[in-house]
């Protein structure tokens, strides 16, 4: 692979309108602005990021951690490629390319969540067990469901996926000029794709990453094709979507513990005493061990500084300053995995994550399972979660059995006609463009995705207020 071809300007439907000459901006600032403006992004503030309808204002919601990845994802490129240009030959890299290189992490940052459900990780894994347990129960025509569907059409259910959602969504769903949804450049599109695999070519056992989930539905397999293609990542990930999944990992295991020590989840002391006695194992080497022990001497050195300064609350003044250490330290390791792999990655055989194969792993490792000890297990998500699989499992209830009979000739009952007229126009009308003269079965599954559509545009305050009305709790 080479960047003058990883980085394609191409879209969906190219510019028909003579250019304007004194727009300064590349093709890849152009959508960022498109981006921002965007109904889709300014509903990432009321999405979950870990804690379900919380009240809090301190906590993060989607779009505060898309924009933390997005400058982290930027803040990295040029770190990696500053790095290349100075010390690679590589006559296909320099500072032109380093600059468009960001601007399309810049943006990838931006949109890598926003396919996103209500309610979290949570919202997609009710998702995936909804469909699993009544795509053999559901009928159409005096069949069932999962007898009609394709393997892949239905893999695509089970295996449901934020990722994948926001594909389509970029690409078809968010309905402004035509049904080329946000008409992104072909680079930025590829970038967000971090498993470029179907439903039915998930294979975690297979050690290489990009195997671990699902990337895009059938339904917008052409799109997909069209973009691998074209960009010259075929069969691989695009290089940037290393940086991007990196940017996304120090981003939320880093929030997560700060997060969770402002809302008591863990305590300081609690903290340190994990990070002394639990994690210090995991180091591999002595590189890693050092770069480890160093962040635990920090953390310890900033509540002694916290202390001596008389700061009303030392152990979360001291926990928020070494997340900003800790970041920086990640950010530097991440951009040695990339840099050190360089050669691998360009020929579409590197297999791993690039924190990984550096010294920040034991601490990365820590992060995360500090976070999901204190936090994921603790009742109090469970009990939000709870509630938010609730309010999902009877979304999905009731529109997915409308669905079904919907544009059809079976008879709907009142109550499903009104069900389907409470779903998006946007949505019905990239449904009605893309279904037509699709086979029954084809039709189905799309009318099926017409309701992931519609729950995965909700935000978490729709998504209950919706779910109260129905119910009649006023």
């Amino acid at each position: 692979m080479d960047w003058k071809t990883l980085l394609c300007e191409k879209r969906q439907r190219e510019h028909t309108s003579v250019g304007n000459t004194s727009d300064p901006r590349n093709e890849f600032q152009k959508d960022y602005h498109r981006i921002i403006g965007s109904a889709s992004f300014r509903r990432l503030q009321d999405k979950t990021q870990v804690f379900p309808l919380d009240k809090s204002d301190f906590v993060r919601t989607r779009l505060t951690h898309s924009l933390e990845v997005s400058s982290f994802a930027k803040s990295l490129g040029q770190m990696i490629f500053q790095n290349i240009i100075i010390y690679r030959d590589r006559e296909d890299v320099n500072e032109e390319v380093k600059d468009k290189i960001c601007n399309v992490l810049e943006c990838a940052g931006l949109i890598h969540d926003i396919g996103n459900p209500p309610f979290g990780h949570f919202g997609e894994d009710s998702i995936r067990d909804w469909f699993t347990r009544n795509l053999n129960k559901l009928e159409f025509k005096g069949q069932k469901i999962d007898k009609v569907l394709t393997e892949q059409m239905l893999g695509d259910f089970y295996h449901f996926e934020g990722n994948a959602q926001a594909v389509r969504l970029l690409t078809k769903l968010h309905f402004l000029i035509d049904k080329n949804g946000m008409n992104l450049n072909y680079a930025l599109l590829n970038t967000i794709i971090k498993y470029p695999v179907s439903s039915v070519q998930i294979n975690k056992n297979s050690g290489d990453i990009k195997d671990k989930k699902m990337g895009y539905y059938y339904a917008e397999e052409e799109i997909f094709d069209a973009v691998t293609n074209s960009t010259g990542a075929i069969g691989c990930r695009h290089p940037l979507a290393f940086i991007l999944e990196a940017a996304d990992d120090i981003a939320y295991k880093t929030a997560d513990i700060e997060d969770a020590v402002k809302k008591g989840f863990i305590s300081y002391q609690q903290l340190l005493l994990e990070l002394k006695n639990v994690y210090a194992n995991k180091c591999v080497d002595e590189g890693e061990k050092k770069e480890y022990n160093r962040a635990v001497e920090k953390l310890e050195l900033y509540y002694n500084k916290a202390i001596e300064n008389k700061v009303s609350h030392p152990e979360q003044n001291a926990v928020q300053r070494w997340i900003i250490y800790v970041q920086g330290v990640l950010l530097r390791c991440a951009s040695y995995g990339f840099t050190s792999n360089y050669n691998e990655i360009m020929s579409g055989n590197f297999r791993k994550e690039i924190l990984s194969v550096s010294r920040g792993n034991a601490i990365a490792y820590a992060l995360s399972d500090i976070a999901f000890k204190y936090v994921f297990q603790s009742k109090q998500i469970y009990k939000l979660e709870i509630s938010a699989g609730t309010i999902i499992e009877y979304l999905l209830d009731k529109f997915a059995n409308a669905a079904v009979r919907y544009d059809t000739d079976e008879k709907m009952s009142p109550l499903d006609k009104r069900l389907i007229a409470l779903i998006s126009d946007n949505y019905i009308q990239a449904y009605k463009i893309h279904s037509a003269e699709k086979d029954e079965s084809e039709k189905l599954y799309l009318r099926l995705l017409l309701v992931t559509d519609f729950i995965c545009g909700m935000t978490d305050s729709y998504a209950k207020r919706l779910y109260q009305e129905l119910n009649g709790i006023i």
